[in-house]
């Protein structure tokens, strides 16, 4: 068992007196908290931030997810869902399970589709757009959530095009905002130890950097539980608070827990729910330029997600139908909850649910046919009252 700083240590009074007085804590503050500070004084303090900005709030979305292709070029050993061209696990959809997953968006009244999947070497640039444009044409008002910064990279290096080329196509065919996988943890030590030959810490970067300018607004991930060290995850996060100070194009951060089962680090334990909670906390009070933390239910569970809420987090994501990334590394989740179901999770832990679109605005529902949504107003810190 770690030795935890006493409450009379004077290091974590000054943590303390920073949170409160809401100033930006440092490197040296952040790798005290997590190597020094039991996780109940994380969640208390990462709750006065919550608190501060987002009182009893708690956002959710209706979601589907499209992974179109694992198979996948590069060969990270986190990963359990990749495959090899010829593996009898190998996979591509075609445009009628598009056109399938789209209809039943429709049919769930889902705000948002996910989209990520392998980098599939036979496939050219414009396969990946088609995707895109299909969902698109075949339900505009769908917003198409698409294609990490390593995803980007890679057609960038297909096409010999710039990022900034690339957007123009992926927005025109009608991509929305970006998630924030591929991150890992950006010391590029460890990841020459899990993911050596994919897309730097520079390059994750310079595509959210084109990203911003080009308007799209993207989110940040974080991998953890597997060779990575304390200062390795602040070092992340302070980077990540850096880019946000340029660009402001950032939403959500998302700690992703590492799941060891059917990788090639399938040796290491899992992360406890003791670490993942300690991990929301920490990106919570590290991250004072993001809006948003969010508890990913499905890498986390139903139940620890829930207790985050209390640890610095006030998103649980959505209905997340269909997610095959992280099922296939083991998780034991549900491949889906209802509205109702996160309706209960957030309730349960005291807070007030807010059904809210990939750029946090309001969704309103038809009372008589709740299928049927609009979008309303965002919501924002000073409006969450």
């Amino acid at each position: 068992m770690p030795a935890f700083a006493d409450p009379a240590d004077p290091r974590l009074q000054a943590v303390e007196a920073k949170v409160h007085a809401g100033e930006r804590l440092s490197f040296e503050d952040g790798l005290f908290l997590d190597e020094s500070v039991d996780v109940l004084t994380l969640g208390r303090l990462a709750n006065v931030v919550r608190q501060r900005r987002w009182g009893d709030l708690a956002f959710y979305n209706t979601n589907l997810h499209l992974n179109p292709t694992n198979v996948c070029i590069y060969r990270c050993k986190f990963c359990a869902f990749r495959a090899d061209l010829r593996d009898e696990r190998a996979y591509t959809v075609d445009e009628k399970i598009i056109h399938d997953r789209v209809a039943e968006a429709k049919q769930k009244g889902a705000t948002e589709i996910h989209v990520v999947g392998g980098l599939h070497h036979k496939k050219k640039f414009d396969w990946y757009v088609d995707v895109i444009r299909t969902i698109h044409d075949a339900w505009p008002e769908l917003h198409i959530k698409a294609w990490t910064p390593v995803e980007v990279h890679w057609f960038a290096h297909m096409t010999k095009k710039p990022y900034e080329w690339i957007f123009e196509q992926l927005i025109d065919a009608g991509l929305g905002s970006l998630p924030g996988g591929g991150a890992e943890i950006f010391d590029p030590e460890v990841r020459s130890q899990i993911c050596e030959h994919k897309a730097d810490s520079k390059q994750w970067f310079d595509v959210h950097d084109a990203a911003h300018r080009a308007g799209l607004r993207s989110n940040a991930t974080m991998l953890y539980g597997h060779v990575e060290q304390a200062k390795h995850r602040i070092d992340h996060m302070v980077r990540l608070r850096d880019q946000q100070d340029k660009t402001g194009g950032f939403q959500t951060f998302i700690p992703l827990a590492f799941h060891p089962e059917n990788t090639k680090l399938d040796h290491i334990p899992k992360p406890s729910g003791v670490t993942d909670l300690r991990m929301i906390a920490l990106g919570r009070l590290m991250l004072d330029n993001f809006d948003h933390v969010k508890a990913y239910w499905i890498m986390l569970g139903e139940k620890t997600a829930q207790t985050a809420l209390a640890f610095g987090a006030d998103d649980l994501d959505g209905t997340v139908v269909h997610e095959e990334i992280y099922h296939d590394a083991g998780a034991k989740t549900p491949e889906g909850l209802t509205v109702e179901q996160l309706h209960r999770l957030i309730r349960e832990a005291g807070r007030e649910p807010v059904e809210r679109d990939t750029l946090y605005r309001r969704v309103l529902r038809d009372a008589e046919q709740p299928v049927k949504w609009r979008v309303g107003e965002p919501v924002t810190a000073s409006t969450a009252a």
